[in-house]
């Protein structure tokens, strides 16, 4: 045994006059589940002569330190944070010991004792030992507190990740978060054991980063006008004109943020996505783009665009210009490329495109994009970097050792690994935290689909075939993409509890996961994250919402008609203030519902418009609409099916003006014997806006 470990275990038994008999043993309630758990008898009591000791290592005392701000913020006690070798005789100890003899536990891991004397946590590295503490205060913030004090459980922990990539995507492109909430964003994760954190940086609608040398990226590149007529009306007096939406990072933002994560020993991966989602970055300088594209503005719609950045050499000049100024602000290893979802078709029609392939020898477009991606990977290579990209990245030729994140599923990641690239499990659906959590009326905006808490928690990350090759799978990640995810509340809504799920898929051992003990430990979790003050999901543990065919049925509440591209999508008014939410087939704007009509009914409708803004392609064109009877058009209602003529017609004229919801006239549908169902779509001359439904009602 060394020395420091020697005191740690005198500090271990110094103070019998502190202790008291405890509760009965009980699990370690924490998340994610450490690896082994052994209970002991008794308990520690955490008191304000309680002191925190971390000898002279640095990053013992930034770990000490960090323990006495989280305990001020839980249980509310102030302890002493002391850097000597060895606690004082009788010393009611809390001791932060760092062991290079211990390699076993490796980075991340960490060993942790508490008896009825004492607390002591060791790791062999930095990360280990700010894991074991934040794991401390845990099961402080779940002690029970008979006295005043918490009791903490004796036990014995020793603890290790299964994976080294545990993280999270933060989309701030399509809509720009604060660098406060950035930094609580860090915190979050760092106390899930999350350790890196995706920041996506640039997209069609937004480019957030500065960067000095192209002033344009941010003065044009980073503000929109938001799509719809209420943004339209909302006039800007400094201008004249509608006010626009938006903001950036400035450098000295990204430094403050980037030592934050640091200490909270997140890795932030930026990613500058390329070569398409560029119509921001070509916003700003038009030379970027295929010759013939010029954009007005930094665009509003959601979806694929076809800009993509053009093949001269002065764009790669450019570029490696801007990833120069990305690779001083971000120390890490990683710089995320993008590569998805790179509409070809500007790049099949440019002639100085197609001559640009034939002098490049390349043979197709796909092979164009490799050889881009590959261009400005061997860039980052040359400076010390991986490049991280999208699956689409493998059809091209991915860089040699590019990292492979694989959305589309686990089989860009099956393909990855069998081509000998390291790869992260990022796939949707379950690991897009866009979709809903919840069926219920309060969710927010977002992705139709529902992804629950137990679908996130049962992921795993090493199926079929990558069981078999595991040393390429560094580990997952789950994206919250924010085109539906307007405010930072929402961010932080549709983060967390599946991000504790993530994080506990990520970093226990499979035989110590069980999701009905995960719903245990939530309780604990929910009470720490109020007093952290965490926007969660209730809905995520929510049972299902059952309505009467009398009672009002919001949008949730009703089935589609199909389920093409369903969307929990938010009214664009009012301006300032709440605003309804409605979840509608944008492929197929069309709703059920059941109802009694034996005595008749009278259905009462309201109804809103919402700006379709989105970039689908030829799909738009498909999209069938009823054709109006009038210059303000109807919403419709048919008995059993969605095609003949309607049983009832609510005309659309009171709403005609209302940016917002608007209540229609109640109509009359006839006493009919047996079980129906009501179809409902709308008759309107044209998709924008998008007439949707926000709730319907029948009474007798």
């Amino acid at each position: 045994m060394s020395a420091a470990r020697a005191c740690a275990a005198v500090l271990l038994c110094a103070a019998l006059a502190h202790s008291r008999p405890a509760p009965a043993a009980m699990a370690a309630n924490v998340i994610p589940a450490p690896l082994q758990v052994s209970q002991q008898a008794g308990g520690f009591i955490l008191s304000p002569d309680t002191v925190i000791v971390t000898g002279t290592d640095a990053a013992a005392k930034d770990s000490g330190a960090y323990l006495g701000e989280q305990l001020r913020i839980l249980p509310g006690l102030t302890l002493a944070v002391r850097p000597e070798a060895f606690g004082p005789a009788g010393a009611h100890a809390v001791v932060l010991h760092l062991a290079p003899e211990l390699p076993e536990l490796g980075a991340e891991g960490y060993e942790l004792e508490v008896s009825p004397h004492g607390v002591a946590v060791t790791a062999h590295a930095a990360a280990g030992l700010f894991y074991g503490v934040v794991t401390l205060w845990q099961l402080c913030s779940a002690a029970p507190r008979p006295d005043g004090d918490p009791v903490v459980p004796a036990l014995r922990i020793r603890d290790l990740p299964r994976f080294r990539w545990r993280g999270l995507m933060l989309d701030s492109a399509r809509h720009f978060q604060s660098p406060a909430f950035i930094m609580q964003y860090l915190d979050w994760m760092a106390l899930h054991k999350l350790n890196v954190l995706g920041w996506h940086l640039s997209d069609d609608q937004g480019w957030r980063l500065q960067i000095r040398r192209y002033p344009r990226l941010t003065s044009i590149g980073a503000w929109r006008v938001p799509a719809g007529r209420a943004a339209q009306r909302d006039i800007d007096p400094a201008t004249g004109r509608p006010r626009l939406y938006g903001g950036f990072y400035s450098q000295q933002d990204v430094r403050r943020i980037v030592a934050h994560a640091a200490a909270r020993h997140v890795m932030l991966v930026p990613e500058i996505d390329l070569p398409g989602h560029a119509s921001a970055a070509i916003a700003a300088y038009p030379a970027l783009g295929v010759e013939g594209v010029r954009l007005a503005a930094v665009p509003a719609d959601w979806g694929l665009y076809p800009n993509l950045f053009n093949v001269e050499e002065s764009t790669f000049t450019f570029l490696e210009n801007v990833l120069h100024e990305v690779l001083t602000l971000f120390p890490g290893p990683f710089v995320h490329l993008g590569g998805d979802e790179a509409v070809k078709e500007q790049w099949r029609t440019s002639a100085r495109v197609q001559a640009r392939m034939r002098a490049l020898g390349v043979g197709n477009e796909q092979a164009l994009q490799g050889y881009f991606t590959g261009r400005l990977a061997k860039y980052l290579a040359a400076h010390g970097r991986r490049a991280v990209g999208w699956d689409e990245i493998l059809a091209g030729g991915a860089p040699a050792q590019a990292v492979v994140m694989s959305w589309r599923g686990v089989e860009g990641a099956i393909a990855a690994a069998a081509a000998g690239h390291d790869t992260v499990l990022s796939p949707a659906p379950t690991l897009y935290l866009d979709n809903r959590q919840g069926g219920g009326p309060d969710e927010p905006p977002g992705r139709g689909r529902i992804v629950s808490l137990e679908e996130v928690y049962r992921f795993e990350p090493l199926p079929g075939a990558l069981s078999r090759a595991p040393q390429h799978v560094l580990g997952l990640q789950a994206n919250l993409w924010t085109e539906h995810v307007r405010t930072e509340e929402r961010a932080a809504y549709m983060t967390w509890p599946r991000a504790a799920a993530l994080a506990e898929a990520g970093w226990s051992a499979p035989a110590q996961r069980d999701f009905a003990d995960f719903l245990k430990r939530l309780p604990a979790e929910f009470d720490r994250y109020r007093a952290l003050g965490v926007r969660y999901s209730a809905d995520a543990l929510a049972p299902a919402r059952h309505l009467g065919p009398l009672e009002p049925h919001m949008s949730q509440d009703l089935a589609p008609c199909s389920d093409k591209v369903l969307l929990n999508v938010e009214d664009d008014a009012p301006r300032a203030g709440p605003r309804a939410v409605f979840l509608v087939d944008i492929e197929n704007p069309c709703w059920r519902m059941p109802a009694d009509l034996a005595h008749g009914a009278h259905l009462s409708a309201a109804v809103g418009q919402v700006p379709f803004n989105f970039q689908i392609g030829s799909a738009r064109a498909a999209i069938a609409l009823s054709a109006p009877h009038s210059a303000s058009g109807e919403l419709e209602v048919r008995l059993d099916q969605c095609q003949g003529e309607p049983a009832a017609v609510l005309s659309l004229a009171p709403a005609l003006d209302n940016d917002a919801v608007t209540q229609l006239p109640a109509v009359a549908l006839p006493a009919i014997s047996g079980s129906h169902e009501l179809c409902l779509r709308f008759a309107q001359h044209g998709l924008d806006p998008l007439w949707v439904i926000a709730w319907l009602q029948l009474a007798p």
